[in-house]
């Protein structure tokens, strides 16, 4: 009974939009959607199928866990999240497109109903998002499209898991179930770094708390490894903004054309002390395996993806890891206007101390 409100709601939500290229777009996004709610078998009776592989089998059964983890012990509104299983045949759930001016590190907002804006469009169809990215390169624009392994309803629907979840090692797994719950705590329509960074705080703290109770702490040090390699590439990633925004600055008083070959020399630079660090590092880095073709689009997302995560993570300390104290200041936080609200975890970055 709740799957068909919840469908009824979505066709309620496509007879409201208007515009044939807004009612284009939305159209795929809730028929894709709604593809994985009628598509989902209840995590139990793919557990108990004699036919269901061993190795998924585990995955679901910890998934489980996990989801009454995240309930019982880091207060998250589990609800009926991740209760059914659905196995794609793709390595991700949607393609994101993301799209900034020649000249700009600031991305393009796309608008939406709820969610307020963001600095991507969401397609669960690859041609689709190719179709987008090639409208905005015909304005000029830089572009790429992203596979994601996972999103949020926000609480609006009953996300499944799927197999872009149990692809992942375990422990991966279960943070990324943590991240995506953590959407439905809080969330600020126009301020994706604020979202993301949050989310991953509860991912991190969730996770190193999980394996504590799973009597493996010692692979908390490998997803603090992960940060410390995302921090590295962040740092290079902000010395090249610093450069390319005094560049962008010129317009105007230089060139196009001196402006395209001093941008193109500068993500030549980036990209070469990229190649050079991660060649010393046991998996990719957070963009991928070289040959790379970094541009403007790429660099905006990064940064906002991981922009506060010190700040989330020491506020949650402050509150001595009592998580329903610490999503009530993060309430308070979201209400602050932006700019205080920007100060503000800008200090508790400044606090925060990995050893402490």
């Amino acid at each position: 009974m709740k799957q068909l409100s919840q469908i009824y709601l979505l066709l309620l939500l496509v007879t409201m939009l208007s515009g044939c290229t807004t009612f284009g777009y939305y159209t795929q996004a809730i028929t894709g959607h709604m593809s994985l709610i009628m598509e989902g078998e209840p995590l139990r009776d793919v557990i108990q199928n004699r036919d269901t592989p061993p190795e998924l089998r585990q995955q679901l059964a910890t998934a489980q866990a996990a989801r009454a983890f995240a309930s019982e012990h880091l207060a998250l509104p589990v609800d009926d999240a991740f209760t059914d299983y659905v196995d794609l045949d793709r390595p991700w759930v949607v393609v994101n497109v993301v799209a900034t001016p020649e000249f700009s590190l600031e991305p393009h907002q796309w608008c939406y109903p709820v969610l307020g804006c963001q600095a991507y469009r969401g397609y669960f169809d690859l041609e689709d998002a190719r179709a987008e990215q090639a409208r905005f390169q015909a304005r000029g624009f830089d572009t790429f499209i992203g596979g994601v392994t996972a999103y949020s309803t926000l609480g609006w629907f009953d996300d499944p898991l799927h197999s872009g979840f149990t692809r992942l090692p375990e422990a991966r797994m279960v943070a990324l179930m943590f991240h995506e719950l953590a959407h439905r705590v809080v969330y600020i329509g126009d301020d994706t770094a604020f979202n993301e960074s949050f989310a991953t705080a509860v991912e991190l703290e969730g996770l190193r708390l999980w394996l504590q109770e799973r009597g493996t702490p010692e692979q908390f040090e490998q997803a603090l490894e992960r940060i410390r390699r995302r921090n590295q590439t962040l740092a290079l990633v902000d010395h090249t903004t610093e450069q390319l925004e005094s560049l962008y600055a010129r317009q105007g008083s230089l060139p196009e054309e001196a402006l395209r070959t001093r941008k193109a020399e500068v993500f030549e630079d980036l990209e070469q002390r990229y190649q050079a660090m991660v060649a010393e590092w046991p998996e990719p880095g957070p963009f991928g395996s070289p040959p790379l073709a970094l541009n403007n689009a790429h660099l905006a997302l990064f940064r906002q993806y991981n922009q506060h995560l010190p700040a989330f993570r020491q506020l949650l300390r402050e509150n001595d890891y009592r998580f329903p104290e610490f999503y009530k200041e993060v309430k308070r936080l979201s209400e602050q206007p932006a700019e205080l609200r920007a100060q503000q975890l800008s200090a508790l970055s400044e606090r925060f101390n990995e050893h402490l």
